[in-house]
């Protein structure tokens, strides 16, 4: 059994343990309820805390605040120790000294700098040489500071959170008086590995109250560009390194591969990002994404099969030597009253985690806004997950929209996150309800928080892959900032027969539920892949813009075991490649000549002037063998200004997420420039979302941080 006031089990509680150690925690608590249920307590703490202090009115910085934050600052011993050590004293106290720091300024972006005031918490102090004496009660022990600031969390990069001092300085005892000069003397000794103590305090705290003095001087001085550095909200957010498409050689690489995707989560986010006033990282900046957000005006199918394709070559606009070919399908459209019946599990995270205005109170609006829109044919169940896993509402039909409407207006938040038990439930009720030739999907809606039962990336996906091939697709959906678990999310999506979106806002959720909501609930085709075949007499070299975390072997596009995505009713799909003509120079890849073999020589049908062939490959929604489509076409030599707005607009786009990558591929282009090729094509726009993308350029290009291209 733990000692439930174990400092460690602080530690893994709030996240602040390796990964070793935290498996080590997490296979003890199986065993331990009583333990199990000390780590839910002090969660559910955190996230109280979290939201009370977030509605904290906020005011500005005074010159006494910043005598405070100079004076509170605490000298520091030479000996090194684990930071949970220090947490002898009560459970709940030591969580609140981390939690009760938290500053609320992500609904304040554009505003003047602001610090939060708190009462002091303090942490029972430890015996140590300068004589702070031990109080295992936890009351204010001698010569402790007014108030403390939360520690800084190990991302990259870090986001500090400052707090003001509730008291006025001089209250923090007579010690305080040395505390200033003994401050840089100090700082001078500090080891970078961030695991001395102070005064009975963590030195992780100690490093926070370091930096926070350090910014506020900043600011003292005049730079509020650093005050602002030191005011962003604690951020783990998880996003995969993406590593760009380089240009492929004809006669080397003939075939491009990849499978389809029609998520859009990435724009949403990134469009989150600028809106507060900040660059997204490069991960989360997925071109294919960004281009496929948009609606575009494609002819669909007009017989049997559920694609109709589209494609033109043009100049393209970043280099002009080269071309832009454009090569998209449009899925056929269902209408509302030929749509199937649904059989829907709506699997919903409910931990602390999710405690916050823009998770839980946006998850509960976005699924109400939905279940309106279905019918009564349909049914829905939800399960919800913290620690454990329970279904809260048996399938229900959508004749009874006021049970299910208030079933979800009941959820609140609290607990630690089992997301791997809530997938088995959600699939168990989904299979139990299944509807033969309807549609069965499962809706997650998290921040993709899992840190108990199965957590980690690998396993989570290996169950999401199991439970796909029973025939319910899967949908998710991120919600949050800060602690939002990009990379989990989309792998969960892919691994699911799903799609992955990001919702940051009530017109988000319209436009997967209500616009598009057949695109979102109803799939078409399954397993879809690409491959484009170039022509080597046409075209020397070609990059695939975007879909790096989707390539596949040339040898998966026959393959039907392989595994590939899935398109929704009326989904366009818009794949963009830069492409070498014949007898320009090739960027040099770096291997050298063969000394054995030389590349295959051409065909006849090399000299039919075809540029390229677009193959695709799909199977039916219940379906497990895959049919073939082929479309051909040739370079006229059309000029880009000659292209349709929708190709424009696309270019546009996606040249935005080039430079928002800082890409070694921009080419010339700047966010001038994309500015005005995206006005130009922004044609009719009837639901705005071309005109909003417009206004993120802008908001980028006023952040002035996007590097130039080199003349």
């Amino acid at each position: 059994m733990m000692n439930i006031d174990d400092p460690k089990l602080t530690a893994y509680a709030l996240g602040e343990l390796d990964e070793h150690e935290a498996a080590q925690i997490e296979s003890q608590l199986k065993d331990d309820p009583a333990a199990a249920a000390a780590v839910e307590s002090i969660r559910a703490l955190a996230g109280q805390l979290t939201v009370e202090l977030a509605a904290e009115k906020s005011e500005g910085l005074t010159s006494q605040h910043l005598t405070a934050i100079k004076e509170t600052a605490m000298p520091s011993t030479t000996r090194r120790s684990r930071i949970y050590k220090v947490f002898a004293g009560s459970v709940a106290a030591a969580a609140a000294v981390i939690v009760v720091v938290l500053v609320a300024t992500a609904n304040n972006r554009t505003a003047a700098p602001k610090a939060v005031e708190v009462s002091a918490i303090h942490v029972p102090a430890r015996q140590s040489e300068n004589g702070l004496s031990k109080d295992p009660q936890g009351k204010k022990a001698a010569g402790a500071p007014a108030g403390y600031v939360q520690h800084r969390p190990p991302v990259s990069p870090p986001l500090p959170v400052t707090v003001a001092p509730a008291k006025a300085p001089g209250q923090a005892g007579t010690r305080a008086r040395d505390w200033k000069r003994k401050f840089e003397e100090v700082r001078e000794k500090r080891d970078s590995s961030g695991l001395m103590e102070v005064e009975g305090l963590p030195d992780v705290l100690y490093s926070r109250l370091e930096t926070t003095y350090s910014d506020h001087e900043k600011l003292r001085l005049g730079d509020s560009q650093g005050y602002r550095a030191a005011t962003q909200p604690w951020n783990r957010e998880a996003y995969d390194q993406i590593v760009e498409n380089p240009f492929m050689k004809v006669m080397d690489h003939p075939l491009s591969t990849f499978s389809i995707d029609v998520d859009t989560a990435s724009y949403a986010n990134l469009r989150r990002m600028l809106n507060a006033g900040q660059l997204p990282p490069k991960g989360a900046v997925r071109i294919e994404e960004m281009v496929n957000y948009f609606d575009y005006s494609y002819a669909g199918p007009k017989d049997d099969v559920p694609f109709a394709a589209v494609m033109d070559i043009t100049s393209c606009p970043w280099a002009p030597k080269h071309r832009l070919a454009r090569v998209a399908i449009k899925a056929k459209e269902v209408k509302a009253a030929e749509r199937p019946a649904g059989n829907f599990v709506f699997l919903l995270d409910v931990s602390g985690s999710m405690n916050e205005p823009n998770k839980l109170p946006l998850v509960k609006a976005s699924m109400q806004m939905l279940v309106r829109e279905l019918n009564k044919q349909d049914r829905i169940a939800m399960v919800v997950y913290a620690g454990a896993s329970g279904l809260v509402l048996d399938s229900t039909p959508c004749d009874r929209k006021e049970d299910i409407l208030a079933a979800i207006e009941r959820l609140s938040a609290g607990g630690s996150t089992n997301g791997g038990a809530g997938i088995e439930l959600a699939y168990k009720v989904a299979a139990a309800n299944f509807i033969k030739g309807g549609i069965n999907r499962v809706i997650l809606c998290t921040d993709g928080d899992f840190n108990v039962g199965t957590t980690d990336q690998g396993s989570l996906t290996d169950l999401i892959t199991a439970k796909a091939k029973t025939g319910v697709f899967l949908s998710v959906l991120g919600f949050g900032m800060g602690n939002l678990q990009d990379s989990t999310l989309e792998k969960l999506a892919d691994k699911g027969n799903g799609n992955y979106g990001y919702i940051d806002t009530l017109s988000e959720a319209r436009k997967l539920f209500v616009k598009q909501i057949g695109g979102t609930l109803v799939t078409v085709a399954k397993d879809v892949k690409i491959q484009v075949e170039f022509n080597p007499a046409k075209v020397a070299s070609y990059r695939l813009i975007g879909y790096e975390n989707r390539m596949l072997r040339k040898e998966d596009f026959n393959d039907d075991k392989k595994d590939a995505g899935e398109i929704g009713a009326g989904h366009t799909v818009t794949v963009l490649y830069e492409l070498i003509p014949a007898g320009d120079q090739v960027p040099a890849s770096g291997v050298d000549d063969l000394k054995y073999s030389r590349p295959a020589q051409v065909t006849e049908a090399a000299k039919s002037g075809e540029t390229l062939t677009l193959k695709l490959r799909y199977k039916a929604p219940d379906g497990d063998t895959s049919k073939l489509l082929s479309f051909p076409i040739k370079d006229e030599g059309k000029d880009f200004p000659k292209a349709d707005a929708d190709m424009q607009f696309a270019a546009a786009v996606a040249s935005f997420g080039m430079q928002l990558r800082d890409s070694q591929y921009k080419g010339a282009y700047t966010l001038d420039a994309v500015l005005e090729l995206a006005r130009s094509a922004k044609g009719a726009d009837a639901e705005g979302y071309r005109a909003e993308f417009i206004k993120l350029v802008e908001m980028a290009k006023s952040l002035g941080k996007i590097p130039e291209p080199q003349k």
